[in-house]
Parts: structure tokens; C-alpha cells; sequence
């Protein structure tokens, strides 16, 4: 059986977001077909939409998201129909080598529905990172599904599936922020005030928000920081230093991704700290640093892809901590709209007045 629903799809480079009739199949081994409940508009969609992620155009947008499971595939047993999932772009294969070595947070072979949707003429469409959830259905490999709790607000828990996780993952998982330690964040969009919500739950005493946007630095307050930062006004670095006795935070997290906000963040951290590079640079820039203070200040120097996260345990482990009280993940909601707003959600991005716009079909 093919279903007939209604898509947002982005058919050339630069091009209107538009409203599609989209074919999408019943399951087929290793697949589901979830019904969409909700979907974040993130900068990736974006990305997607100038393509400046590939020009394999037709996109399906979207890939936030939470739903029902509709259907499974022959030998799916992981979730079945009925079943509330949040959606991920991480379906680990089991047999690479990361997942080899028991590191399935790193897995090279990903898996994504082998059947593609379609638009009425039969046009093969790209999924948005093998999810393309602004669609009243979707099909996916199984594994891309995480069960969660089905009383959680499904606009707040979608947002799990990118920008969140990746925020909180890059404090949690791969700086491994302990109690008591000092985190410094440079950038506080999304990804940014994620990590220092990510900072404040792992224990950090000292969480320093840096950004040159005061409404950021407000609301990355909100969430977890101690100490604001504008970088408009003061040298980053040495302001983050005189907040940690002079000395630089044990961990500095560059959730911009560019050459001078890296730099900020090298020569912020303190002797043996870490840098995590969560931000992600476009193709053309380069970094050039001394290598003598590359080997004198030692330490680590991470680069966070999803947060280093593994969607089947942190995502039950953040809604539990959502649902407790301990992490707020209605304040990264900011607006609620429909389908045929998602142009104009694009547009306020540029604004930098909100945190994430929610798609609720």
C-alpha cells in the first residue's frame, strides 16, 4: 500500500519551501512508518534548503521529530505500531568497527530506510538526514526509532532528535563535565544553550555563557549559566579567565564553528582542558594555532558529532530527567505553528529571537 500525505519539500537550490503530495510505502524489512506528531525547524533543514549539504535535490525537509509508530517491517522488534518515538539519524549497524569496539556512538554505517518516498510523478525524494518528518508520515529504518515515554509533551522531546542532544551531549558525553567543574560556552543558540543546560546537570559550579546577543545571554541564564559573557564588549578569553581564578575553565565548548570562536575557546581553557568543538565550520575555513601551544597546553582537543550521543540511552535518560523537573526542555520551545509556516520559520532564524519553532501536524 502507498500512502498519500502531505509534505514540505524544497525542489532546487535556494527555492521556496512547498507544500507536495509525497508517496510514502508501506514498511519493508528492517523499516517503519511512523505518523509525524511533531517536528523542529532546524538550521540543518536550512542547510539543506541553500544546499550546503548535497545537491541530491528534491529534499524532504525536517528531521526533529516525534511520533506513533503506524507500521513495522518484516523482523522489526524494537518498536511496535502504537508505539511513541522520537526520530534519530543515528541507527547503529552493530557491525562497524566503532560499534565493534563497543562505541556504537561513533557507528560509520548508519542505517536509513532503504525505500524511498516519492512525489506523484514518481520523483525520488532525499530525506533530511533519512528522516524527512515535515511530512504527516514518513518511512525509516526501525533503528532510527527510540521509544519514549508517551506522556511527554512531543514538541519539547522531539527536539532531542538534533540540536538539543547535541548541546547537552557535547557538555555530558564528550566533555565529560564533571561536579564542580568550570564550563565556559561560547555561542548560545540553540546547540549553545543546550550545552549549558548540559553543563548545569552534569554538576559544573561555574558555567560561563558567552555570545554578543544579550537575548541569548538572557536566556542561556535561564538555563543554567552563572556568568554572561558579551563578546561585543569584553576580550572573551581574559574575561573568562578572571571568572575561574585566572586560570581558563577545565572545559570550553565552541558552539559557533568558526576559525576565531575555536581560537576563543583554545586559549580559554585551562592548562589540560578540554576544547569541544560542537559548532559546525562551513567547507572553506581553516585553522591555523601555534603547534607549540598546541603540545604546551595539552589537554584535548573533541570534536562532538550528535553530541557522542547513543539515542537508546539518552534519550529515555533526558525525558526522565524532563519529566523529574531537572531539565527544562519547554523553554527551547518557543512557537507552536503548522505545516505551511514552515518559509516563514526560516526567515525568524536570521532574527536570532528564537529558540526552536515546532511544527505540530
Amino acid at each position: 500500500m502507498v500512502h498519500k500525505v502531505k509534505g514540505a519539500v524544497v525542489r532546487s537550490k535556494g527555492a521556496p519551501v512547498t507544500l507536495e503530495t509525497i508517496l510514502v510505502p508501506d514498511p519493508g524489512p528492517g523499516e517503519a512508518l511512523v505518523d509525524i506528531l511533531t517536528c523542529g525547524v532546524c538550521h540543518t533543514d536550512l542547510h539543506y534548503k541553500q544546499g550546503a549539504i548535497n545537491d541530491d535535490f528534491p529534499f524532504l525537509l525536517g528531521h526533529e521529530a516525534t511520533g506513533v509508530v503506524s507500521a513495522v517491517g518484516p523482523d522489526v522488534t524494537q518498536v511496535a505500531p502504537g508505539d511513541r518515538v522520537v526520530l534519530n539519524w543515528r541507527a547503529v549497524c552493530g557491525e562497524c568497527r566503532a560499534c565493534a569496539k563497543g562505541q556504537p556512538q561513533y557507528c560509520f554505517n548508519t542505517h536509513n530506510a532503504a525505500q524511498k518516498m516519492t512525489l506523484e510523478d514518481g520523483t525520488e525524494l532525499t530525506a533530511a538526514l533519512g528522516i524527512g518528518a515535515f511530512a504527516e508520515k514518513t518511512l525509516v529504518a526501525a533503528g532510527q526509532c527510540t521509544k519514549v515515554d508517551p506522556d511527554a509533551d512531543p514538541a519539547a522531546v522531539g527536539l532531542l532528535g538534533c540540536g538539543v542532544m547535541a548541546g547537552i551531549g557535547a557538555a555530558i558525553n564528550t566533555g565529560n563535565v564533571k561536579r564542580g567543574d568550570s564550563v565556559a560556552v561560547i555561542g548560545c543558540g540553540g546547540v549553545g544553550v543546550a550545552a549549558v543546560a548540559g553543563a548545569a546537570l552534569a554538576g559544573a559550579t561555574t558555567v560561563i555563557a558567552v555570545d554578543i546577543d544579550p537575548k541569548k545571554l538572557e536566556r542561556a541564564k535561564d538555563l543554567g549559566a552563572t556568568h554572561t559573557v558579551d563578546s561585543s564588549a569584553v576580550d572573551p578569553v581574559e574575561t573568562i579567565r578572571e571568572l575561574t581564578g585566572g586560570f581558563g575553565a577545565d572545559v570550553v565548548i565552541d558552539a559557533v564553528g568558526r576559525p576565531e570562536t575555536y581560537k576563543q575557546a583554545f586559549y580559554a581553557r585551562d592548562l589540560a582542558g578540554t576544547v569541544v568543538l560542537v559548532g559546525v565550520p562551513s567547507p572553506e575555513m581553516t585553522l591555523e594555532l601555534p603547534l607549540l601551544d598546541v603540545f604546551g597546553r595539552g589537554g584535548s582537543l573533541k570534536s562532538s558529532w550528535y553530541g557522542d550521543c547513543l539515542p537508546s540511552r539518552d534519550f529515555p535518560m533526558l525525558i526522565d530527567l524532563y519529566r523529574q523537573g531537572k531539565l527544562d526542555l519547554d523553554a527551547f520551545v518557543t512557537e507552536r505553528i503548522t505545516i505551511d509556516q514552515i518559509e516563514e520559520a526560516f526567515d525568524k532564524m536570521h532574527s536570532g529571537a528564537l529558540l526552536r519553532s515546532v511544527v505540530e501536524l
